[in-house]
């Protein structure tokens, strides 16, 4: 089963945006994972046994690494052969 994540990161540090730049290029080091970048979030989609345990281990050490952060995710179960049917 396909999984899409809406993330947004929302490090609790003055320099905000080294954090969010470095959680979004480990993202992109995956090759199971499809990463799309948008101006307040970032899209994480492939199969949910992949994207939910690399999810957990990447937030794990961005929680590690700058202390108090906040994470926002929406979680979408879908077939992407039946989303481009449909589209």
């Amino acid at each position: 089963m396909q999984v899409m994540v809406e993330l947004s990161l929302y490090p609790l540090v003055n320099e905000y945006i080294p954090p969010i730049q470095a959680f979004i290029d480990r993202l992109n080091a995956y090759t199971e994972l499809s990463v799309t970048t948008c101006s307040t979030s970032t899209q994480v989609t492939g199969e949910y046994n992949d994207v939910l345990p690399i999810l957990g281990k990447e937030m794990q050490r961005t929680h590690e690494e700058v202390g108090q952060a906040i994470f926002v995710a929406k979680f979408l179960n879908f077939d992407a052969m039946q989303a481009r049917k449909s589209s």
